[in-house]
């Protein structure tokens, strides 16, 4: 798929498998997780990640050590679901400028934990390797 000539911004992401989670992560997850598109999600955010080589260079097993056993990044998105519906989609792969598009969907109530959830996760070690990212926010 080629982005329109007229396109300023043309993202693309698909889903993948999930990489740094252990199968007890994975179920605590999938129990908690509730569907995107509720109605009463009327807030999201969508936020593409870049990370920088130093990542990419880490075997697998140590981004799983900076992504769960030092960052506590699934930890720390459990405690806001089902508030906050997350979905993840991979660019890397496809040769994007964003390895990571994450999206999230919210309800006005739940705002301010959004905003704790995203302080909390940039704060982490994992946050070091992040080169660029971009923040946007959306109401409907």
């Amino acid at each position: 798929m080629h982005a329109p000539r007229s396109a300023l911004w043309f993202l693309r992401g698909v889903t993948s498998n999930e990489r740094y989670i252990s199968r007890v992560e994975h179920d605590a997850l999938v129990s908690r997780q509730e569907p995107l598109g509720r109605p009463q999600s009327t807030r999201a955010a969508l936020i593409p990640i870049k990370k920088s080589e130093d990542w990419w260079e880490l075997t697998q097993d140590e981004r799983r050590r900076v992504f769960e056993e030092t960052s506590h990044h699934v930890a720390v998105g459990l405690e806001y679901l089902p508030a906050v519906a997350r979905r993840l989609l991979h660019g890397r792969e496809l040769g994007e400028q964003f390895d990571f598009l994450t999206w999230f969907e919210f309800a006005p109530a739940s705002a301010a934990g959004f905003e704790q959830l995203v302080q909390r996760l940039r704060a982490t070690e994992e946050w070091n390797y992040v080169e660029r990212e971009i923040d946007i926010r959306l109401a409907r």
